[in-house]
Parts: structure tokens; sequence; C-alpha cells
């Protein structure tokens, strides 16, 4: 069980480094893990905000952030912090006095640095953040609702890990510029808590693959196992450093997938007001995925994707955010609160190869091709509950069936044996899938719809296909590998990491 942590910050201005040169690292990550510390929360204090150059008085600010952290976690295994969404409410004249003459719409970014410290060691963490357009009303408050996926960070040594924040950035861009155009801020803000308050989000306690605590001296530091992580030589990895040079091997040779996003299928948020939403560029990334897809009618399975040579998952990681925060005073359990962030992806799976006892007692071996449609991956929450978290994935596919054999002689089917239709695929992660980038596994069941253009020679076997593999209750298991970011191979898992087939090991 992971925990809400509500924090609500402030403190005086200061000069914060600008964040134009931070990298996607936004697009690693969502949340995860077990529970989270028990912080009670919210935590409330005064803030004070100003602009970058230091000039001018400073305001009043209130910053909530909202994440989910691991109670617990394992040397040398990524701990997952999040989904992130920070709120920053300024007073309308307040923020107006802070943002050029005329500016009626705007766009931010928010860069908050979290400290994460553990037996002495300590580094920063950047958790970059996107609010959708906010248009400035005529008087009242201004909440600005940033959301995103952020960083993971690797422990290489045993012993509790606190997570603090150390100081905020926003930058307010025109609403009219694209996310993915470099377009200058109209302003930064810049923020920082009061002195005396540290602002502590969470705490996990890290342990050896045995589950020790730490006694004396940290371990020596152990990389990751699965070819994942390659570390910094400090205990705590958050961040490499870029490729040097172009002589990197290509740890995705996919290319990103394209096509538009469907989130149709996953939980929706209660009516009410408006659901924010921010599209972004997103983040490439790869991984290994594996598959078992049973047939109902036959009461039999097939492997999906080869796991001698494998098929590479490509995605654009937080392509999408959809938030809206719960109303304080109207809503304080939260229950209007959501968030939702959405992947695209794409795999082109190879034949697979299937051996069935039809009606039970005829042999039968085909090859079925997979013809799949663009993959949507959402992630996000429903509430403060984080029993209400969710992870969906939603694709249409179409089957071929080729090269059959029945009791070992071949049957000619044609070239074009398939469904009549492209059937939904609905997979759902639970606690076993909470980010993309660790990965996970998702389950579902399907309807196979009619076969049609099976046979040849004037020979329709379209009902034999229709009456021995159609119909309902077609389970499927996916087993998605943690990610390769090739933008960042050493702090992700590169090359990608193979994926156990499903029903290896016990399910969590």
């Amino acid at each position: 069980m992971r925990t809400q942590i509500p924090v609500t910050r402030a403190g005086r201005s200061v000069r914060v480094a600008s964040v134009a040169g931070l990298a996607l690292l936004a697009g690693l990550l969502s949340g995860g893990g077990s529970a989270a510390d028990e912080s009670t929360g919210p935590v409330s204090l005064a803030a004070a905000c100003g602009t970058e150059d230091g000039g001018g008085a400073t305001v009043a600010a209130r910053v909530g952030v909202s994440v989910d952290v691991p109670a617990t976690g394992e040397v040398g295994r990524p701990v997952q912090p999040g989904p992130v969404t920070l709120t920053v409410t300024l007073s309308r004249a307040d923020l107006a006095g802070l943002l050029p003459e005329g500016a009626e719409a705007f766009v931010s970014r928010a860069a908050l640095k979290v400290k994460v410290a553990q037996n002495g060691e300590s580094t920063e963490v950047p958790w970059e953040l996107h609010a959708p357009s906010t248009p400035l009303p005529a008087d009242g408050d201004v909440a600005l609702v940033h959301s995103g996926e952020v960083p993971y960070v690797t422990l290489r040594a045993a012993g509790d890990v606190d997570f603090s924040v150390t100081e905020l950035t926003v930058e307010l861009r025109s609403a009219a510029a694209e996310p993915e155009k470099t377009a200058p801020p109209l302003t930064t803000v810049t923020c920082r808590l009061n002195e005396g308050e540290n602002g502590h989000l969470a705490t996990t306690r890290v342990t050896d693959s045995t589950g020790t605590e730490p006694s004396g001296a940290p371990e020596t530091p152990t990389p990751p196992a699965g070819g994942s992580g390659r570390a910094k030589d400090e205990g705590i990895a958050v961040e490499p450093a870029a490729p040097e040079d172009d002589a990197d091997p290509d740890y995705c040779p996919v290319d990103p997938p394209v096509g538009e996003m469907d989130a149709s299928k996953a939980p929706q948020p209660s009516p009410g007001r408006p659901v924010n939403m921010l599209e972004l560029p997103g983040a490439f990334m790869c991984a290994n995925v594996l598959g078992l897809a049973n047939v109902q009618k036959l009461n039999g399975a097939m492997v999906v994707n080869d796991p001698d040579h494998p098929a590479l998952i490509s995605v654009l990681s937080t392509k999408r955010i959809s938030s809206r925060e719960a109303d304080d005073w109207e809503d304080p359990e939260g229950r209007g609160r959501y968030l939702r962030i959405d992947n695209l992806a794409k795999i082109e799976l190879p034949d697979a190869d299937s051996t069935f006892l039809t009606f039970g007692f005829q042999p039968v071996t085909a090859k079925v091709s997979f013809e799949t449609g663009p993959m949507t991956i959402s992630i996000g929450n429903i509430g403060y509950d984080l029993d209400a978290a969710f992870s969906t994935v939603y694709f249409k596919q179409s089957l071929r069936i080729h090269d059959v054999k029945v009791n070992g002689t071949p049957l000619d089917v044609g070239s074009n044996c398939r469904t009549a239709k492209p059937f939904d695929v609905v997979l759902n992660g639970g606690s076993a899938y909470t980010n993309v980038a660790l990965g996970g596994r998702l389950d579902g069941e399907v309807t196979i719809p009619p076969f049609t253009g099976c046979g040849t020679g004037g020979e329709n076997l379209d009902p034999l296909f229709t009456a021995a593999i159609s119909g309902p209750g077609n389970r499927i298991f996916m087993n998605q590998a943690p990610t390769c970011y090739p933008a960042f191979p050493e702090s992700s898992y590169c090359p990608p990491a193979p994926a156990e087939l499903p029903g290896t090991k016990p399910k969590p």
C-alpha cells in the first residue's frame, strides 16, 4: 500500500538556476512501489516567491506536492517516486505583477530540486513537471497545477533514504508557444522553503537482497541485475552523463511510435470541473515484452513474441498529461482529484507458432500473424486513495492464420484468412504495473471475432475457424521488462533487459 503525501511549502525567494537545460527525464518514470512513509500531512508553511533576476518584491504563494514514494527498496534496484502533482497558488494581482503587461494565458514548467540523502551522502534530483494553459482571471487566486513522471534513484547501499524538497522554479511561457519549441519564458518565478523547515517528503528503507539492514560502513556498491542501470560511482545514482560521442550502440533499433492515442478504456474522471490536458513531445525508449495468449475454445495457449529473437516495443513516454486537483474546501477528501499520464507505444510482433487439438481431438499447427495498432499506455490515480491507482494498455489487433497443417497434412487456407475486423485489447496492470520505465505484468481478456477469407478454390473454411477459435474469454498475459532510455543509457536498462514469460514467477 502506498500513501499519498500532500505537502504545502513556502519560503523566501532566492535566485535559482534556469531549468532550460534539464533533459526529458520526466518522460522516464511514474509512480511505483508499495507503501510510503507515515506522514499524515498536509504540512503547511508560508511561501515567498520572486522573479529570477531578483528585482521587485516577493509575493506570497501556496505550494502543494502530492507524491507516493515506496516505503521499502532493495540495493541495486530502482526506487521510483511518483507520479507527482505540484500546485502553486498565487493571487491574481501578485501573478499579474510577475508577468509582462498584457499577458492573458500561459503554460508553465516547474522544476523541483529534491534532495535524496542516505548514510551521510546526498544528491539533488530534478523533478520536471508541466501545467496546461491557464488563463489569467479577473480576480481571485490562480492555481498552476503541474503533473508528470520523475526519475527513479538507484541505491547502492542499505539504509534509510530521505526525500526532501529544497528549491522550486516555475517558468511561465505564452500559451501560444508549443511545448517542443524553445521560446524564452515570459518570466521565471523562484521560491524557497522557510529557514528551519526541511521540506521532508518521505523515507524509504533500503535493504540488501536478503533484507539485511546496514551495520557500520555502507556496503560496496553493486550494479543492478539484469543488465540495468550502469550507475555512477557514488552510492546514489540518478542522472547519467550524456553520451560522449556518436559511437554508442543503437540500443533501440526501432522507430518511435506514431499514431493517435486513445485513453477511453482507462478510468475516467468523475463529473465536475474540467480536466486540464497538456500535450508533450514524449521521451523515446524501448523495452522487451513477452506474452501468452489463451484460446478458450481450444483450451491451449501460444507464446506472443519470440523469446529467442523478441521484437522490441517502442514508447514515447509522457505524451499527454490530464490532471485536475480537488477543491480543498468543497472536496477535502480529494475525491475529485484526477491524474492520468498517457504514453504512446507500438510493437511489430513476429509470427507465433501454435499447436492445438481442434475440437479436442484433431492436432492442428499454424502460424499466427498479429497486426497491432498504436498502443496507449495510461497510468494514473483518482483521488488521494492509492488503492484507486490504475494502469491500462489499449490497442486494436487483427489475427491472420497461415501455414496450417492438420495432422501433419498442409491445409491451404489462402493468404487472407483473418479476423473479420480488428478487436479491442485492454490490459490492466493493477499493482504489478505502476510505470512504463520499470514495466511489469499486464493481464486482459479479449473476444475474437469471426474469421473471413479462409479457403481457396471455392472452399469456404470460415465456419471451421470461427467455430474453433472465435468467441469471448480468451486471456492475454503480457510482461514488459524495464525500459532502455537511449538518450540516457547509463541510468536506464540499456541494452534492453530481457522480459520474463508470464507465469514463470508468482504474480505479486
